[in-house]
């Protein structure tokens, strides 16, 4: 009897993790993913707030690559992504309050986590706290990926592996504030009358603020503020430590009142900084053939970025494969 093929063991469920599996599937792979959490989606996370989901991570989506455009279409006719608006205000700085037009946005009516579990459907998703990639060597793998950030990547590999020195960008921390109102009334703060979310200039707190009613398309009166990366890092050791001066920040910046209830996320790896034009990391090193991918990978730190990093590294690594080259 001819023995099973090894797998390709995919590290990292998120986005660029589920987008690699997904490839390899495709190609008629073997693949095993195994992720430290207790759910899927890392940094397209979402929180159950008074029995509704609240996206804490990405805000958003946007789609240019006709590849990637298709994969939203598919979401969007099976109800999982829906369009959210393509204006977002301008507030903070000298400036009075404007309204700023840019690519459509895409929000999910359950959570963009719900983009995630869709790409792994049909995929068991290990759960496991790896130290290091030698962890996974009972597995006997065709090739390992790791999906996750730089940071994170290093921590897996010995300190001299011939890789970990090219696992070198570096990413700012973010925390995330959900605030829960009994009502709805900021729409007055957009000049248009509608407010969707908020670029927020020369703070020293505040950064984004989103309407999670309105990209979840249920009005919901609930805000998500993302912090400026300088805030963010004087509060990782306690970041609920950290909600009163978000929130009145969040009162200033919108003219708002105390809300009903609040919750700060920490993402000490929210998003990375400089750029990288390789869509991904492939190589053949002394522990076997090993691929890096996610945001980190490619000339802009997105959602889309992420999807491609690991779909192009799973297309790569299932051709190599298949060669045996």
């Amino acid at each position: 009897m001819a023995s099973a093929p090894s797998p390709v063991v995919v590290v990292g469920a998120g986005i660029s993790g589920a987008a690699c599996a997904r490839a390899l599937i495709a190609a008629g792979l073997d693949v095993r993913v195994v992720d430290r959490g207790r759910r899927v989606g890392g940094r397209m996370a979402s929180r159950r707030i008074d029995e509704r989901p609240v996206d804490l991570g990405a805000s958003y989506l946007t789609a240019s690559g006709d590849d990637f455009t298709a994969v939203v279409r598919g979401w969007e006719g099976r109800g999982l992504a829906r369009p959210w608006t393509d204006t977002f205000t301008v507030l903070g700085g000298d400036d009075a309050p404007s309204d700023k037009d840019g690519p459509l946005r895409w929000g999910a009516a359950t959570g963009l986590r719900s983009l995630v579990e869709d790409l792994l459907s049909g995929i068991d998703v290990e759960s496991q706290e790896l130290s290091s990639v030698g962890e996974l060597t009972a597995l006997d793998p065709a090739a390992v990926v790791l999906a996750m950030p730089d940071a994170q990547a290093r921590r897996l590999l010995p300190a001299d592996h011939p890789v970990a020195a090219r696992l070198d960008r570096e990413f700012e921390p973010v925390l995330a504030l959900a605030a829960a109102y009994d009502e709805r009334t900021w729409d007055t703060v957009s000049p248009g009358g509608r407010f969707d979310g908020a670029f927020v200039n020369d703070d020293d707190v505040l950064a984004w603020v989103a309407d999670d009613g309105r990209r979840r398309g249920d009005d919901a009166p609930v805000l998500v503020a993302h912090s400026t990366p300088e805030f963010a890092a004087g509060h990782l050791e306690d970041p609920q430590a950290a909600g009163p001066a978000m929130m009145q920040a969040l009162q200033r910046v919108l003219g708002l009142g105390a809300p009903a209830s609040t919750f700060v996320q920490r993402w000490s790896l929210a998003r990375p900084t400089g750029e990288r034009e390789d869509p991904y990391l492939l190589e053949d090193t002394p522990t076997g053939l090993l691929g890096v991918c996610g945001d980190g990978w490619g000339p802009t730190p997105k959602v889309e970025t992420a999807w491609r990093s690991g779909h192009e590294l799973g297309k790569a690594l299932a051709a190599r494969l298949s060669t045996g080259g």
